[in-house]
C-alpha cells in the first residue's frame, strides 16, 4: 500500500531516517522542518498522513495539529504525533489538539508501519464514503456548506 506521508520535524537527522524507512516501504515522502511550512505543504500537497513532531521551535506540534484540524482543506488528514515525551498528559494533550494517534521516540518501525496502513485504509474508506454520500445527497451537502438555494 503506497501513500503520501508528510514528515514534520525540526531535526533534519530525524526526517532523513524516517524518510529513508518510509521510502523503502514505497511511501511517497515530503519533509518540512517547522509548523508554518507544514500547514502550507499539507494544504498544497494533500498527504495521506502527517507525522508530526511535538517539540519544535516557534509553532509546536500541538498548535500545528490544532490548525490542521481547523482547516477545511486539511482536517481530513490523519495526524500521528511523534515525541520523546512519553507522559500520559502529553498524549492527552496531543489527542485534544486533534491528533489521530501518538508514537513515542525512538519510533518502533513495525508499530509505525502497522498504524500507517490502518490510518491510510481508514482515510480512504472515509473519502469514498464522503464521495458516495455527496453524490447521493447533494441538497443536504449544499445546505451544510451554505450553497443550497
Amino acid at each position: 500500500m503506497t501513500a503520501r506521508i508528510l514528515i514534520v520535524d525540526d531535526m533534519p537527522a530525524n526526517t532523513r531516517i524516517l524518510a529513508a524507512k518510509l521510502e523503502a516501504e514505497y511511501y511517497q515522502v515530503n519533509a518540512v522542518h517547522d509548523g508554518a511550512t507544514a500547514l502550507e505543504r499539507a494544504r498544497d500537497w494533500q498527504p495521506d498522513i502527517i507525522l508530526l513532531d511535538v517539540l519544535m521551535p516557534g509553532m509546536d506540534g500541538y498548535e500545528t495539529c490544532r490548525q490542521l484540524k481547523r482547516s477545511a482543506n486539511t482536517q481530513h488528514i490523519p495526524v500521528v504525533m511523534i515525541t520523546a515525551l512519553g507522559e500520559t498528559n502529553e498524549r492527552v494533550r496531543g489527542l485534544e489538539a486533534g491528533a489521530d494517534d501518538f508514537l513515542v521516540k525512538p519510533v518502533d518501525f513495525t508499530t509505525l508501519f502497522a498504524r500507517l496502513k490502518s490510518l491510510v485504509r481508514l482515510k480512504r474508506e472515509l473519502a469514498e464514503e464522503r464521495i458516495r454520500g455527496g453524490a447521493a445527497h447533494p441538497p443536504l451537502i449544499q445546505q451544510q456548506l451554505g450553497t443550497h438555494k
